[in-house]
């Protein structure tokens, strides 16, 4: 009876235990659903849906002549939504209907399947219910547009299950021009082995006000990271804004060829040359050339920020300090030790055995020699070389140049409380050496003498814009009103005119007979080469200079490394003819600009006849028209495109067919249309001017190959 008694007692208990569990679990489940239901209702729908940015439209970029540098293109990914409502209703009427008709158009349009092939996949997709089905990456939009007109398709995304994601892609209309200053986004394979891009030049300086303000959509999960997006939730994202550029396009393209036809021929490492406005510090042209290993050129880094040793063309400044202290007069004489000069325990020498020992100091300014600046600097500064570091840090040599482009490189300029500092190192600093600067702050020296001693601060951003509207101007900035005295600076101007125009001078082989004047100076170093140090006789070739020498409108430099023990490398034979072909073009395009008088103006005025004329896409200018409540005769048919004049002081839109493979009529379209349509017929479009198309070098109808060049100008 114990026994029996004692295992009731355990069963009764365990069965009361049961009971107090399960009313528990009944009243928790009774509490939840009555009183937390919404609060876990909310909890699990935030764990299907999540908002996610979405990128608003990058701002373009345009030269000052209103070229467009850089801009974006839409592309779209399309995706399939198999188990879409619409589509499956009625046991997939709709699917089954429109299957081969999609199919073939599928297959017509993008010409990678055949109709059979494209038909199994969307049959098997469509028995799987995929949800989320990639279809096709990086159509184009004029591809888009074909697609929404196909069967199914064009009845929409709830019908269809076609889903349509756009992104921008960043083009440069012009490719290689200025691109490395531009800096369309490069990409780069991070720690995680994860694709990831980067900007550089204007579009990481500005990348903030490029980019705009991110939107947000609502995505739906329908998978394991797999989000569709929810109609009607969706936070539009703010475009950014656009940088309009000092940059002139025809002098970019004179710049960059000049560059590129000396390098090529002499088989170069990198070169750079920069164009500067003399009055205002405006870039007009930045172009950075680097070899790659198949032996072509690439605008790879920007050479023009990157500090080196100068060479002779820093002799400019060593001049300066010496007659701006009054230690020496041009007719002063100074002893050119025959080329060579011996000083502690290292030798000068000038870049050739001349013979040459008692001449005047503007004579050895002329000839370049190396002994010659030396020997001035040591027997004047090395008692006091703060004297002369003084100078250089007025020049600014010691600061950034504060260009509106990041990426520049920091100068060195040694004082004597430098740990590098030593006995020859004032004398190598008087040539060039012992000291880094870049390019473009060599060029600021050069364009403050040519400024009447008045340096400028460099600049490529004229204005930034939006919508049409200019936000921010900026405007030309002076860093020093006065680099030396004026008679300092008259004996300079005097000095520099001298190296290109008399018989001595470095630069008088080069513009002999040309029809401006020139003030320049060249300039030949030796580069070192890492760990190997001289050994390699690398030479750095370079010509800073300005023009026309009495009344300057531009001065350039011009800086190229050559390859190792090359047979051809002083300045005046490297750098010096691609000065000259840019001083050339630039001289003539003034002297074209100076037909100004009151008849020839008058006799080139011409009526503009695209003030009458647009054109676009037929359905945007309907809609445009219908918003404006303007009366309009439609006879555009079946025509993607149309054209809308006046006839009678009416407005009338007529079709405009476009063929791929004949050269179709731009006139009155937008540059961004223009653009559509050539890039998607894969030609390579040279842009000139802003507003609407007005000229085209191809005439409609003709026939086009594929990377085939068009220049379209605009109004």
């Amino acid at each position: 009876m114990e026994v029996k008694r004692d295992i009731l007692w355990r069963v009764y208990l365990a069965f009361i235990l049961i009971v107090v569990f399960s009313i528990t679990i009944l009243g928790r489940a009774v509490y939840i659903q009555q009183f937390q239901g919404a609060h876990w209702l909310a909890e699990a729908k935030e764990q299907q849906q999540r908002y996610m940015e979405t990128d608003a439209e990058r701002g373009t970029i345009y030269s000052e002549d209103g070229a467009m540098l850089s801009t974006s293109i839409p592309y779209f990914d399309i995706y399939i939504d198999f188990a879409a409502e619409g589509l499956r209703a009625k046991n997939g009427a709709r699917f089954k209907d429109n299957i081969d008709s999609l199919s073939m158009g599928l297959s017509g349009l993008f010409g990678d399947m055949t109709t059979q092939e494209y038909k199994t996949l969307l049959q098997n997709g469509y028995r799987k219910k995929n949800r989320y089905y990639l279809l096709k990456k990086n159509i184009s939009f004029q591809q888009y547009k074909i697609l929404r007109s196909l069967p199914l398709v064009k009845q929409g995304k709830d019908k269809s299950g076609f889903i349509a994601e756009v992104k921008d892609k960043r083009l440069n209309p012009f490719v290689l021009l200025a691109n490395r200053t531009i800096g369309l986004s490069r990409e780069y394979v991070d720690s995680d082995g994860e694709i990831k891009s980067t900007n550089v030049g204007l579009e990481k300086t500005y990348d903030s006000l490029l980019k705009g303000e991110a939107g947000k959509k609502l995505m739906q999960k329908i998978a394991a990271g797999v989000y569709v997006p929810v109609d009607g939730s969706v936070i539009e994202p703010r475009n950014g804004k656009d940088l309009v550029t000092t940059l002139d396009v025809n002098i970019q393209d004179i710049a960059e060829n000049a560059l590129l036809k000396v390098m090529e021929q002499n088989e170069c490492t990198n070169g750079t040359c920069i164009v500067m406005e003399v009055k205002t510090g405006k870039i007009k042209a930045i172009a950075n050339l680097g070899r790659r290993p198949d032996g072509s050129y690439w605008e790879d880094l920007n050479y023009a920020l990157r500090a080196s040793e100068p060479g002779s063309t820093f002799k400019l400044a060593t001049m300066l300090s010496l007659l701006e202290d009054k230690y020496i007069t041009l007719d002063q004489h100074v002893d050119l030790e025959g080329g060579a000069w011996k000083y502690m325990t290292r030798t000068v020498f000038d870049s050739e055995e001349h013979g040459k020992h008692d001449v005047t100091v503007k004579q050895a300014f002329d000839a370049s020699s190396n002994v010659g600046m030396a020997k001035l600097a040591t027997a004047y500064y090395s008692k006091n070389p703060n004297q002369f570091v003084n100078h250089l840090k007025k020049l600014r040599f010691d600061k950034y140049s504060g260009i509106d482009l990041l990426g520049e490189t920091p100068p060195v300029v040694k004082t004597p409380k430098s740990r590098t500092w030593s006995g020859t190192t004032l004398p190598w600093m008087a040539f060039g050496y012992e000291v880094l600067i870049s390019p473009l702050q060599s060029l600021m020296l050069y364009n403050a003498v040519a400024n009447d001693g008045k340096m400028m601060k460099p600049y490529l951003v004229n204005s930034i814009e939006e919508n049409g509207q200019v936000i921010k101007q900026n405007e030309p900035e002076v860093l020093e009103e006065a680099i030396c005295s004026p008679q300092t600076l008259k004996q300079l101007q005097s000095c520099l005119r001298s190296v290109c125009a008399t018989p001595g001078g470095t630069g008088y082989k080069l513009f002999l007979g040309t029809p401006y004047e020139v003030a320049g100076k060249t300039g030949t170093s030796q580069v070192a080469n890492g760990n190997r140090g001289y050994a390699d006789h690398i030479h750095q070739s370079s010509f800073a200079g300005y023009f026309p020498a009495r009344d300057p409108k531009y001065s350039v430099i011009v800086v190229v490394v050559n390859k190792p023990f090359a047979v051809k490398y002083y300045g005046a034979a490297i750098a010096g003819p691609v000065f000259k072909e840019i001083a050339d073009k630039l001289y003539a395009l003034s002297a074209d600009e100076d037909k100004s008088n009151e008849s020839y103006r008058i006799a080139r005025i011409k009526k503009d006849s695209s003030n009458y004329l647009y054109a676009g896409q037929a359905e945007e200018l309907r809609l445009i028209m219908d918003a404006m409540q303007w009366k309009y005769k439609d006879s555009v048919k079946k025509d993607e495109w149309s054209r809308m004049y006046a006839v009678n002081y009416q407005p009338v839109m007529d079709g405009n067919p476009v063929s791929r493979k004949t050269m179709p009529d731009l006139r009155g379209l937008g540059l961004k249309d223009a653009l559509y349509l050539l890039e998607n017929m894969q030609m390579k479009v040279n842009v000139q001017g802003r507003g609407k198309v007005s000229m085209q070098n191809i005439l409609p109808g003709t026939p086009i190959t594929k990377g085939q060049a068009v220049t379209i100008g605009l109004n």
